[in-house]
């Protein structure tokens, strides 16, 4: 079993996971404040973007095939080499269902 090295930017938290668990789970598991709500993929609280490494996450189904290369989500997500993560940062798919949804209150 492989274990990896995922750092935080902006928080200097670092953790070592195995290839074998998701990121979330070892967040949980080391008291680190990572969001998450469904655990399934689905909702994207857990997001982050990928600054540098590879992640496996065939069944992050909240994400497009695009966007898997460069999020992750930490629920579903487990490392596939060394990660540098930028924790809260979200797809533009949901950044522009934002957007879209605050235009829609101004009208």
């Amino acid at each position: 079993m492989t274990d990896y090295t995922v750092s935080f930017v902006g928080t200097g938290e670092e953790i070592t996971v195995s290839e074998k668990e998701t990121i979330l789970s070892r967040c949980i598991e080391e008291g680190i404040a990572q969001e998450y709500s469904c655990r399934v993929g689905m909702c994207l609280a857990c997001s982050a973007e990928i600054l540098s490494g590879e992640v496996v996450q065939p069944a992050a189904r909240g994400l497009t095939e695009e966007e898997r290369e460069n999020y992750a989500l930490t629920c579903m997500a487990r490392p596939a080499s060394d990660l540098e993560l930028d924790r809260g940062k979200y797809p533009p798919s949901i950044e522009g269902d934002a957007a879209d949804a605050a235009t829609a209150d101004d009208d």
